[in-house]
């Protein structure tokens, strides 16, 4: 779903005993938990494995009641064991989280799998969040992670996403042919590659208005 960020001009710290999402490097990490905070340094207890290097950007993420949650980019100053320090840093804000459009279809997509090669299909729908689309006889598992790399007019998006469904169907008519797969995996882009696409779905949308009223 779109977010919307709201710029707050003082720091919010989450409560003691909190449950966070920390995302280091793209990755979020969730269930990690508030030991405490005061003044703009956050305490948080987590799995030895998943403990970022002291220097190491981080944003802290919790519930922000209805309207969504709150976000921090913070550093981390300190780690003693299972415990890290976070210094807050940059901008609290509040990203706001309202429903994605779908939109589109037919254009073509790359599938980028490691050790595996490269697959080109074509969407079925896409938006800010996520994409469906068809492979033929590609082997993927819901979790799996993947690249994609989706010609969208004349732009180009290229993202990192996650396969959260599978279906399979093979082709019998006219005669037995390849595995048909389609695939919905959802994503987080950058900003700049949330208005590619968004661009692209209103146009779409604006396109099929024009074809129904003529």
């Amino acid at each position: 779903m779109p977010i919307t960020r709201v710029a707050m001009t003082s720091y919010q710290l989450p409560d003691a005993q909190a449950l966070v999402e920390m995302t280091v490097d793209g990755e979020p990490r969730s269930g990690v938990r508030v030991i405490r905070s005061a003044d703009d340094v956050v305490t948080l207890s987590l799995a030895l494995d998943g403990i970022p290097d002291s220097g190491t950007t981080v944003t802290l993420r919790w519930p922000a009641g209805p309207r969504g949650r709150y976000a921090l980019p913070g550093t981390v100053v300190q780690v003693d064991g299972n415990r890290v320090d976070i210094r807050a840093a940059g901008t609290l804000q509040v990203e706001q989280q309202r429903n994605y459009v779908r939109g589109g279809g037919g254009e073509h997509v790359l599938l980028l799998q490691q050790d595996r090669g490269d697959t080109l299909g074509w969407v079925r729908d896409i938006s800010e969040q996520g994409v469906r689309a068809h492979f033929a006889d590609v082997e993927l598992t819901e979790g799996d992670e993947v690249g994609l790399r989706v010609q969208l007019e004349r732009d180009i998006v290229e993202i990192r996403a996650t396969v959260v469904k599978v279906g399979t169907l093979r082709q019998m008519i006219p005669r037995r042919g390849p595995m048909s797969v389609e695939v919905v995996a959802v994503f987080t882009p950058e900003e700049s590659q949330a208005t590619v696409i968004r661009r692209y779905v209103f146009r779409q949308q604006l396109l099929a208005r024009t074809r129904t009223i003529s």
